[in-house]
């Protein structure tokens, strides 16, 4: 007798209004969105500037949706390309099969793009990003429960889920796998975050310790799964794909520990060309005008100049010019009786 089970929607859509918008997409538009949000608050805790999350996320999450979706048509592709199948199903993301090791891969590659066009290091971006991707894995993954996929081996337990008859599917109670997956993201993303503050990881450690922590939980949930999957030496390939970057990753946190220890001090620098300064932007004084001796920026070297002309210390030229057809050679002043070469060297 079934007492309780985790229904399955009857549809994969959610309708608003008159525009009908698949439950997968939805999840995973809100992980995307959830992603940018936190992790843009991480990014502006460890010194970094807001909204440079969102200008590389521009960059990362397209490739990371045509990463995630490439891995699954390779890994999968009898589903698209056997007989009786319709090679255009490939491209119809929006049914479900996105792989999160080519989406984390070539994600990776577009955030290293948005990265170097800004000046930033990517470890130090990837650092700031890995809980909130976490977080983003925890929601899209119920984007599996609005299609009805990718749930565990039959069970009788009271949070079994409840299958309904569809096209390469029985009904019945499974596990849910979707939510253990979904449950185990949130904790690695508590984990992350706790051990970022106690001991000030940097340098990708972050990034690495996220991988790690998934990549554990990944490979018992994915050994519980019963949809089709391709096998090596008896084990699920996504087990024996989460068992290698587990390894690589925990590797990396003990060789870059040793290698740089500590954490990044500067993670956004000031784009080059920038003035120095007072840092509002306001351009200084340049270092001829304000150390010259002689006058400041208003020309008052010219009048010193000038005044020497006036008192008794002027030159043999001024004491022996011969005297005016009009006057004393002291009515004149001093610069209206030089000749044209004295006027031009006065100026």
């Amino acid at each position: 007798m079934e007492l309780a089970y985790i229904p399955s929607p009857s549809s994969g859509a959610i309708h608003i209004g008159p525009l009908p918008l698949r439950g997968y997409a939805f999840c995973i538009i809100i992980g995307v969105f959830v992603a940018v949000w936190y992790g843009n608050k991480r990014w502006i805790a460890r010194g970094g500037k807001a909204g440079t999350v969102a200008d590389i996320a521009v960059w990362a999450v397209p490739f990371g949706l045509v990463g995630g979706r490439l891995y699954h048509v390779i890994t999968d592709y009898q589903l698209y390309f056997s007989d009786g199948k319709n090679w255009v199903d490939a491209f119809k993301i929006w049914e479900g099969g996105l792989g999160i090791w080519g989406a984390i891969s070539l994600g990776a590659v577009g955030a290293w793009i948005g990265c170097r066009r800004r000046g930033i290091p990517l470890p130090a971006w990837a650092d700031a990003l890995a809980p909130a991707i976490a977080l983003a894995q925890a929601i899209g993954r119920w984007g599996n429960w609005f299609n009805q996929e990718l749930y565990g081996k039959p069970t009788d337990l009271p949070w079994a889920l409840k299958i309904s008859e569809g096209p390469n599917r029985e009904a019945g109670l499974y596990h849910p796998t979707f939510l253990y997956e979904s449950l185990w993201c949130i904790g690695v993303a508590v984990l992350v975050v706790w051990a970022d503050r106690r001991f000030r990881l940097g340098h990708g450690r972050v990034f690495a310790l996220y991988v790690a922590g998934y990549c554990a939980g990944r490979a018992w949930i994915e050994y519980m799964r019963v949809d089709e999957a391709h096998h090596v030496l008896g084990l699920r390939l996504n087990v024996w794909t989460a068992i290698i970057v587990f390894v690589l990753a925990v590797a990396y946190l003990v060789v870059s520990a040793r290698v740089r220890p500590g954490r990044e001090e500067i993670v956004e620098p000031d784009r080059p060309g920038a003035r120095s300064g007072d840092g509002d932007g306001k351009p200084s004084l340049s270092k001829d005008a304000s150390s010259d001796p002689s006058g400041d920026a208003s020309g008052n070297g010219d009048k010193k100049t000038g005044a020497a002309g006036t008192d008794g210390s002027t030159g043999s030229a001024d004491t022996e010019r011969p005297k005016g057809a009009g006057g004393s050679s002291g009515a004149q002043p001093s610069g209206a009786s030089r000749g044209p070469a004295e006027a031009d060297a006065g100026t």
